[in-house]
């Protein structure tokens, strides 16, 4: 039974730390892309909504945009991106920026890269908010029950 008060905390921190490291990652796969300088027009080919949640919680939508472009070396590439704008509708021409090296993980936002690492240190001060609560759970719940043991249990 005590190992329930070790996995569960446990487990919310390993999720957590993935969630950094993805959130990490796309920072810097848009860091990427905006500081390349490379350009090129896109059409956006469609757009849709996902949802998440709702039975008892609030339900999220989050809108999606499919866009494809030409690189410089002229490679077609199509790409999906999350969270832009209800502005852009199918058939728009957008700008996305592009590194040479990764263009399936481009950007049709505009760059703001103070905006964004503002973003990702939120979110990383948040997942450290969690991670701490949790080893200070199971920190009080050890020192509480040494304690006990030590005095015979209850």
């Amino acid at each position: 039974m005590d190992a329930l008060f070790y996995a569960i905390p446990a487990l919310i921190m390993a999720v957590t730390m993935l969630m950094a490291v993805k959130v990490v990652r796309r920072s810097l796969e848009l860091r990427s892309a905006w500081s390349s300088g490379l350009t090129a027009e896109a059409r956006c080919l469609r757009s849709y909504t996902t949802t998440s949640g709702g039975g008892g919680t609030s339900v999220t939508t989050t809108l999606h945009h499919v866009y494809e472009y030409t690189t410089r070396e002229g490679r077609a590439v199509r790409f999906d991106e999350a969270g832009g704008p209800s502005t852009v509708v199918e058939g728009d021409i957008v700008t996305v920026h592009y590194a040479a090296g990764r263009p399936e993980k481009a950007t049709a936002r505009a760059p703001h890269p103070g905006r964004a690492a503002a973003g990702t240190v939120g979110f990383l001060v948040f997942f450290g908010v969690i991670i701490a609560f949790c080893i200070g759970f199971m920190v009080t719940y050890h020192e509480v029950f040494a304690a006990n043991d030590a005095l015979g249990g209850f």
